[in-house]
């Protein structure tokens, strides 16, 4: 049995990413997913697509604080169900779940899927303390990652194993009836957002920039706690009438369908799965220049602004309108993340590493994996 564990199951990049390498080790393998907080019948009423996953989900109940017992718990959770290794993602997961690993003794893995946390001296030095007791082999999601990890806690360079996406499910489709499916109007330019509603994700700023896009509709798939402000917002630069609030959409293969131009005005990222799945999808992606973000965009078709810049992406929203009414050219998105993200790339890089693959470790690396 390979273990997830993941701190929440919420909508999210990281959470998507968690259960989408699950289901494809799933084919093969026995896997569960373990998420610290929460339990299931909440968890499946904020998100339904936890209702109908196949794979195995247990909620620990993590009391709020520091919860010693929980590492207990999570070592009868892995005897019980016969776990022969452990995947953590994020800092959370790390120290129980990578504890309760250790005493087990069993495989151990643990992604990073961004570095921003490790900027601040408190989670600094929790990280620098689970690292030491699990011992885990460390894996970044991109490489600006990888450099962010290793120059915050030392020691050798994270693997990278890049996100990868199901491109049989973020593939090109009917436009006029993924556009019917949500609702949203034909004959117009649809700009395409999914993104939490909070304040890294920028959305605040593609609002600026479409009062510079006239014609345009903009339609956000998503929820937060800045959905009031956002929609204030809208209305104070008169293109209320113009922004089409979906809320929480399960399957955003429909939002990439359904739009011309796919935009990420992100103001911090890892290497967000968005950016990959619209690409699949044959959307052009105009996005900010942030993160992990260059290295997944595709260099021929994609369009990379400026965070917090509204003119700056207002103006790449324009030529990616453009682009995208003069049809496809000799060069596709969905080629791109064919070669360089697929979901199957990704899983049997993990599963490879689980099951006991080559050592992927360096000889410099001051941390033996473990047996």
């Amino acid at each position: 049995m390979i273990v997830h564990v993941v701190q929440h199951l919420v909508p999210g990049g990281l959470e998507v990413m968690c259960l989408e390498l699950a289901r494809a080790q799933g084919r093969r393998h026995a896997v569960m997913v373990v998420s610290l907080e929460g339990d299931a019948a909440s968890a499946k009423a904020a998100w339904p697509r936890l209702a109908r996953e196949g794979t195995p989900i247990e909620f620990m109940g993590k009391r709020p604080g520091l919860d010693i017992g929980l590492v207990w718990r999570l070592v009868r959770l892995f005897r019980r169900v016969g776990a022969v290794g452990v995947h953590t993602h994020h800092i959370g997961p790390l120290l129980y779940a990578g504890a309760a690993a250790a005493i087990c003794n069993l495989r151990r893995i643990h992604t990073e899927h961004d570095a921003w946390h490790l900027q601040n001296a408190k989670r600094r030095r929790l990280a620098q303390i689970a690292m030491k007791i699990a011992r885990p082999i460390l894996v970044a999601d991109a490489p600006h990652v990888a450099d962010a990890v290793m120059a915050a806690l030392g020691g050798s360079r994270p693997l990278v194993i890049l996100n990868g996406v199901d491109v049989a499910r973020f593939a090109p489709g009917d436009q006029a009836a993924a556009r019917g499916a949500l609702g949203l109007p034909a004959g117009v330019p649809v700009i395409a957002i999914a993104a939490r509603l909070e304040r890294v994700k920028g959305v605040d700023v593609a609002l600026r920039a479409l009062a510079e896009v006239p014609g345009a509709v903009l339609a956000v798939a998503g929820s937060g706690t800045e959905r009031e402000n956002l929609q204030i917002l809208a209305g104070e630069l008169g293109i209320a009438d113009r922004v089409i609030w979906l809320g929480h959409v399960d399957d955003t293969s429909v939002l990439y369908q359904a739009a011309d131009v796919v935009c990420l005005p992100s103001r911090a990222e890892g290497l967000p799965l968005a950016l990959l799945e619209a690409q699949a999808c044959g959307r052009i992606v105009v996005a900010s220049r942030v993160g992990g973000v260059p290295g997944g965009m595709d260099p021929e078709s994609g369009i990379l602004v400026e965070a917090e810049n509204p003119a700056e992406l207002a103006q790449g929203l324009h030529i990616a309108l453009c682009k995208a009414a003069e049809g496809p050219g000799s060069s596709s998105p969905r080629d791109f993340v064919m070669r360089t993200a697929s979901l199957d790339s990704m899983e049997a890089a993990y599963t490879n590493l689980m099951l006991g693959g080559p050592p992927p470790w360096t000889p410099s690396s001051k941390a033996p994996p473990p047996r």
